[in-house]
Parts: C-alpha cells; structure tokens; sequence
C-alpha cells in the first residue's frame, strides 16, 4: 500500500451509485444466438431505450423470422410474431387499433429487405406512426448464409460459391437511402455495432427512432450493421472488422432523413 494514503475504516454503500443495471424490458435468459452475434448487443440497447423512456407498458414488439425469430422470449414486454416480411404491415394494423401504444418492429436483411421489401416501402408511403429495427448482416443467417439483397458484391455465400455477382444477382439494397425521399418517413437512419464508439450512436438513434412516434412524426428506421461470425466463416473479432472496413463502405453510416419539422403529424 502506498504511503501516506489513509484508507476509510468503512465504505458508505448508501451512496454507491450502480454504473450498470440489467434492463427491465430485457428478461433474465439463455441466448440462442450463435457465439458473437451482435443481436444480443441490440437487444440491449433497444431495451435501455425503453426503460429510459419510461413506455415498457404501453410498448408492443413485432418479432420477424429469421434469426430474432425468438425475440419475444428476450424482450420483456408485450409481443407478437409477423409472417416472414410482414412485420410492418402487423405493425401498422396495431397502431392503428391502438394508438396509445409504441409498436416496434424488429427485421433482420432477409425478412425486411427481401419478402419484406413491399411491406417496408408501402408503410413508409403512407407514413405509418411505427418504429423499425433493421438489423443487417449481409446474409440469411437463420437459413444457412444464403445470399440476401443486402449481401455485398463478390460476398461468397451458401447460394453464391463464386461471389455476388451484379450481371447476375444485381447490386445489395440500401434501404434508409430508399425510405428517406418519402414524405411520410421521418427518421431514416444507419448505425453499426462493431465498437463501443458505434455503439453509443446506436444507442442514440434507436432513442430517437422511438422519440419520432412518441411525437407522432411518422415512420422511423434504424438500419444496425451487425456481425455474423458463424455463417461468415469469421472469427468474432474478424466479423467485427468486416463490417468496418467492407460493409460501411457500401453501407455507409450517417442520416439520411431527420425531418423533425415537417414530418406527418398523427
């Protein structure tokens, strides 16, 4: 011990403040997520956003299929599961039904950007009040990393041995870029998860996604690139540098819509 540095007999425990809790809107289980799958880390953030906006009670989830298939068994709160794309459309008949309630949806590539796209596009037209997590990994993880509309150019995948190739298979899907000229989307966003820098403006934009139906401005979107070690044949760490440093080049981060004044009102 270093001299000269008086030690308290006790320590105060009333006044230790927690620097970490385990969030409410989360429930205390066993992932089924493969080992560094990022699901886990938006799971989190999605549901620290929920218990600092104080809405578990009136916040309604609409689980996809794919690998968040299960998400209803992660997330504390009320919860229902969507055909395969159709999380927007089940979304929207809730929101309408019931108003007062914040109803989120949470996709990965496959379900949104795939058999989902029409439903994705259509709820943007019409500027449905709703919150959409999107999360992309570039592949059909749950199926067996098939190529997906957002798999990158020459990515090797199950249904792509040689590589995507645009002659062929045309050119991945950006969908905020897509979303963000509709009048009734308010909040179109990306975000990434490969470090805790990224992490925080996740956290960030996943907040205000929610803040934009709180205030009834219409659609909001966070697009969160995240990592699929298994399917990506990656270690965990390795998966993480994919996406810094060949995924956000073609899906660069940023916001591409943030219409806090004249967004549709509801």
């Amino acid at each position: 011990m270093s001299q000269g540095l008086e030690q308290p007999d006790t320590i105060d425990t009333a006044a230790l403040q927690p620097i970490y809790c385990f969030p409410d809107s989360l429930r205390d289980v066993y992932t089924h997520y493969c080992p560094g799958c990022t699901h886990g880390t938006v799971h989190r953030l999605v549901a620290e956003v929920i218990d600092e906006l104080g809405i578990r009670e009136r916040s309604v989830l609409v689980a996809p299929v794919g690998c968040a298939v299960f998400a209803y068994e992660y997330f504390n709160l009320d919860s229902c599961e969507a055909a395969h794309g159709r999380a927007p459309a089940m979304a929207t008949g809730l929101k309408r039904v019931m108003p007062d309630r914040v109803i989120f949806t949470y996709q990965g590539d496959g379900d949104l950007a795939s058999i989902g796209t029409n439903e994705i596009i259509h709820a943007g037209a019409r500027g449905e009040n709703i919150t959409v997590i999107f999360v992309n990994n570039a592949v059909y993880g749950m199926t067996g990393g098939q190529m997906a509309p957002t798999s990158l150019l020459g990515q090797v995948t199950a249904s792509s041995p040689a590589g995507r190739n645009p002659l062929t298979q045309g050119y991945p899907l950006r969908i905020p870029e897509m979303l963000a000229p509709m009048p009734g989307v308010a909040y179109a966003v990306r975000r990434s998860v490969h470090s805790v820098a990224e992490i925080r403006k996740t956290k960030k934009a996943i907040r205000q996604a929610f803040q934009t139906q709180l205030d009834g401005r219409g659609l909001a979107l966070v697009e969160i690139l995240s990592s699929c070690p298994t399917n990506w044949r990656m270690t965990p760490s390795a998966a993480l540098d994919f996406i810094a440093e060949q995924m956000i080049p073609v899906f660069p981060l940023g916001d591409f819509k943030d219409d806090k004044v004249t967004g549709v009102t509801r």
